[in-house]
């Protein structure tokens, strides 16, 4: 690695120690390499820009962050709370389970887990806690089941992946739905056990003659899941164009069929949707500017190489690299993580006989655990910022949850299978 290397790692790290946003650390990192080697920057630009002409998959970002916003607008969410309540909410512990199967639900209306977090989770965070749950506990579970979002298509971590490993988002999102059902699972367990040991109250539970006019309240917004999957599975959208689908049936649902959207309603969703592409815009620039510096000092190859050389197994391969994005999850947040770090990996896992599509679920539930980590932990402080709840109280509640996660993102990596059967039943050869 040359001397301009570790003089823009110098900048990267420099510059993210005083708090200077990562997107622009990248770049500012990036200018001093090509400052240093003499490169123009204009010629950089121009190589990354003609890569971008064929990444039509970036557009899905923008058009899921509008899907989010609008499903976390009006009734929406509300209806699919009431949906869920009347189904799991019987049981000790019943408003934990509700939160859990609505993080699922909503997970495939999202792909987003501070989306989750901070809409549909602020709803049942007030939920529980009129109903005498702590809130650090009532906290702690929205942030954990919040972190299925991403997992169960549509995802928005998936669709950056793809971006930078060249895989089928069909097939990622289709590796999704087994472990993000999974994890819906682990939760609900733990929830079960802390609700009998701590003998929290049973809810009263909702007549089963009202489930049929909840369900079909709910009906309409259940319905997004199945029609995306549907329009990318069975050859009707490309997932852009699913997107797409995903973002017009959730306005016209909000607008016209549940007449919970007004213009104003619907300028404030699509100027905060404007922000956050913009701050997800700012980092794949970042990245893609600090990615073109890694392929030219081939660090890649050099990993893969090194790798090969000293005959690494596989598995011990996959379980070391997860380790370390547990560790790096503490500090980092998802997106930098998936631009920057994973194309580092991409070609030692090609060398080493490792699934891609595998290795992509297995990392993107990894960074999603991240969220939940302390001392960084953004969902923590999402879910504090949106309730007012003590960071201390969630972070105290937090940790039986992040086991759970934790073992079950080895149950993913030790069992293959977990992610790549449904992919396999569709064609997937891998």
């Amino acid at each position: 690695m040359t001397t301009a290397f570790f003089l823009c790692l110098l900048a990267l790290f420099a510059l993210a120690a005083i708090g200077t946003p990562i997107a622009l650390s990248m770049i500012v990192a990036a200018i001093v390499y090509l400052f240093v080697r003499g490169q123009d920057p204009g010629l950089a630009a121009e190589q990354i820009i003609q890569g971008l002409y064929d990444s039509f998959v970036l557009l899905a970002v923008p058009l899921f962050i509008v899907a989010a916003n609008i499903m976390n607008a009006g009734t929406i969410s509300e209806r699919l709370l009431s949906f869920c309540v009347a189904v799991v909410g019987r049981f000790r512990g019943g408003l934990g389970h509700v939160n859990i199967v609505a993080s699922l639900i909503f997970s495939g209306m999202s792909g987003s887990a501070v989306a989750d977090a901070a809409g549909i989770g602020k709803i049942i965070i007030e939920m529980m806690t009129k109903s005498r749950y702590a809130p650090g506990y009532a906290a702690a579970i929205t942030a954990a089941s919040a972190t299925i979002g991403p997992i169960i298509p549509p995802s928005i971590p998936m669709v950056i992946y793809a971006l930078v490993s060249d895989q089928s988002i069909g097939y990622l999102f289709l590796g999704g739905i087994l472990p993000g059902l999974m994890m819906g699972a682990v939760l609900m367990a733990m929830n079960s056990y802390l609700a009998t040991r701590r003998q929290f109250a049973l809810e009263d539970p909702v007549p089963l003659s009202k489930l049929p006019r909840l369900t079909v309240n709910a009906f309409p917004a259940l319905l997004m899941p199945a029609i995306l999957l549907y329009g990318i599975y069975g050859g009707v959208t490309t997932p852009t164009e699913a997107a797409a689908v995903a973002a017009a049936y959730a306005l016209i649902l909000a607008a016209l069929f549940y007449r919970a959207l007004t213009w104003k309603n619907l300028y404030a969703i699509l100027s905060a949707s404007a922000r956050s592409s913009a701050a997800v815009g700012l980092v794949i620039g970042g990245a893609l500017i600090f990615n073109y510096i890694v392929a030219s000092e081939n660090i890649p190859g050099k990993v893969a190489g090194a790798l090969v050389g000293m005959d690494v197994d596989p598995l011990l391969f996959l379980l070391a690299i997860n380790v370390l994005f547990l560790l790096l999850g503490c500090i980092l947040d998802a997106t930098t993580l998936i631009l920057v770090v994973v194309p580092l990996f991409i070609p030692a896992c090609r060398q080493l006989g490792i699934d891609l599509v595998h290795f992509g679920v297995v990392i993107i539930v990894n960074t999603m655990i991240g969220l939940i980590t302390p001392p960084y932990g953004i969902l923590l402080f999402v879910i504090n910022a949106v309730t007012g709840i003590k960071l201390s109280a969630i972070i105290r509640e937090i940790w039986t949850f992040l086991a759970v996660l934790i073992l079950a993102l080895l149950i993913m990596i030790l069992v293959p299978d977990v992610v790549l059967w449904l992919p396999r039943q569709f064609g997937y050869q891998g």
